[in-house]
């Protein structure tokens, strides 16, 4: 009778466990990291949503994009999150993204109104160093510098990406020479952000690529007001981070519910202290204390999503033509 009773219960879990939905959602690695803002979203999500939230870390964003070309209508992603609007448009004309149905009332410096994807975070890129250097106020004068730098490689990651997008839009025909002027000043490419940060916070380079956002972490987590982000002259590119359904979901409605739950105050409050970007949507109790120390570029450079898709493989050329000089 106890094995009949043990093999019922067991019988029982099983079926509950088989009963529970899963919905996949690919996202970036350092999303997933245990200081970024996958778990506490998973437990937020899995709290409202009766399913089992399933986070896959992908490298970095631009990488993300490549995974789902890769794995097309047979994908076992519900979502991506991560993607920017460099790659808005190059994602959508894959046809693996369904339109969705969110409402928000977002707090962009832009006006958002993409079927198909939906931001959750924004910021704008810039050069992280130790605050007690005197930086380059300029790309130009960076070129000019013997100021070490570590940057990302574009076909991976969407901060290497969004450097591509900066140079072009504020040098335009001038972008290849200040690649070539740039080129000795880079120590390394990395894949993604976590490796190249990573790689700055051990010494090995006077600057990184990351955001004006970044200095907030050290500043808050670890009460440490040693770094600073540059300002440049040119101004300064602004990445929309955003996520989309995949088409193909066999969880669509699951997959709707965590797109607006995406914009709301349980997963939007998440994101300024783990993710370190502003929201796409300001949580009722504002943004942390600190966020108001953080450098504030006096101008704002962004292609839109169909001009960064014409730009971005000629803008690519001219990286890798000054690499190989």
């Amino acid at each position: 009778m106890k094995h009949l009773i043990f093999a019922a219960g067991l019988l029982g879990a099983t079926a509950a466990v088989a009963d529970t939905p899963e919905l996949t959602v690919y996202t970036y690695d350092s999303f997933v990291s245990d200081w970024g803002p996958g778990p506490q979203v998973e437990e937020a999500f899995e709290a409202v949503c009766g399913c089992d939230l399933k986070l896959v870390g992908i490298e970095d964003g631009a990488a993300l994009l490549a995974r789902i070309k890769l794995e097309g209508a047979n994908s076992d992603a519900d979502i991506v999150l991560g993607l920017d609007t460099n790659l808005i448009s190059a994602a959508t004309e894959t046809g693996l993204f369904a339109e969705h149905s969110v409402s928000s009332d977002y707090d962009l410096p832009i006006n958002w109104a993409d079927p198909v994807f939906v931001p959750f975070d924004w910021g704008y890129f810039a050069f992280v160093h130790n605050a007690d250097m005197d930086a380059p106020d300029s790309l130009k004068a960076l070129a000019e510098s013997d100021t070490k730098i570590l940057i990302q490689d574009p076909r991976s990651s969407t901060p290497g990406l969004g450097l591509l997008m900066w140079v072009k839009a504020a040098y335009g025909d001038d972008a290849p020479a200040i690649w070539s002027a740039l080129s000795d000043n880079v120590v390394t490419v990395t894949k993604g952000w976590s490796e190249a940060y990573g790689l700055f916070l051990e010494g090995e380079a006077d600057m990184v690529l990351s955001y004006t956002t970044s200095p907030a972490y050290h500043l808050i987590a670890e009460e440490d007001d040693s770094k600073a982000a540059a300002t440049f002259s040119e101004g300064h590119y602004m990445q929309v981070e955003v996520a989309g359904k995949l088409a193909g979901s066999d969880q669509p409605e699951l997959a709707d519910q965590f797109l607006q739950f995406m914009v709301a105050d349980a997963f939007q409050s998440i994101i300024p202290t783990t993710n370190w970007m502003y929201p796409a949507v300001t949580p009722e109790s504002g943004l942390p204390d600190g966020f108001d120390t953080l450098v504030t570029p006096a101008k704002s450079l962004l292609m839109s999503p169909d001009e960064a898709a014409a730009a971005r493989d000629g803008a690519l050329n001219e990286w890798l033509d000054a690499r190989s000089q």
